[in-house]
């Protein structure tokens, strides 16, 4: 015989666990904050661009989105840089290893975070080949902060996620190669172009 002294509380728990499905199962709420990987510029300063060859299911196979963009930008000493934006709401698809992705065939080794005087303030993720003539360098952006520990980030965010709609996580992502192998990463072209791409991102309304 089945007691209904803990109906109400089991009702309770139930209900709670159907919100997160409705959400995004059902509902599918979104937030949309006007911003769009497909306004990043085509100059930066002394940067020119022509956009790369992928077609247009290459970003939703990756990152299950439509929105993104990659450029290659060359400077005035002819250097050239691949730039790609994109933004998801399946935030795993982007944090999780997205060198591995974009930069799909080179052995990269990540060499932690680093910051540079022109956004100080922002986590940039930085790895590099074997022979250091390849750098890659990204950030990552969800509801206007900048993270630098995305699975801390997910977890701790996971409870809240559970019972609000979805917001787009953003990846700017850039590499060079051919570079001299004793370059610091702050001579580069990408540590030039990394911050008007971030900049150009947080002036979008």
């Amino acid at each position: 015989m089945l007691t209904t002294r803990f109906a109400i509380p089991v009702c309770i728990l139930l209900t709670l666990a159907l919100i997160p499905t409705v959400l995004h199962s059902y509902l599918d709420k979104k937030v949309a904050d006007g911003k769009y990987a497909k306004k990043t510029p085509i100059t930066f300063n002394s940067f020119n661009s022509f956009a790369s060859k992928k077609n247009n299911s290459w970003g939703m196979d990756l990152f299950g989105t439509s929105d993104w963009v990659e450029r290659i930008y060359q400077d005035q000493q002819y250097r050239r840089v691949r730039l790609f934006t994109g933004r998801s709401y399946d935030h795993k698809r982007l944090y999780h290893h997205p060198e591995l992705a974009l930069s799909y065939g080179q052995n990269l080794t990540k060499r932690g975070i680093v910051n540079l005087k022109e956004i100080p303030d922002i986590p940039i993720h930085l790895f590099n080949s074997d022979d250091n003539t390849t750098l890659v360098a990204y950030v990552l952006l969800y509801n206007g902060e900048f993270i630098a520990n995305p699975i801390l980030h997910q977890l701790t965010d996971s409870l809240r996620l559970l019972i609000s709609t979805r917001k787009p996580m953003t990846l700017i992502y850039a590499s060079q190669s051919n570079i001299p192998a004793n370059l610091p990463f702050r001579q580069t072209a990408m540590a030039k172009l990394l911050p008007l791409a971030i900049h150009a991102w947080q002036a979008q309304k």
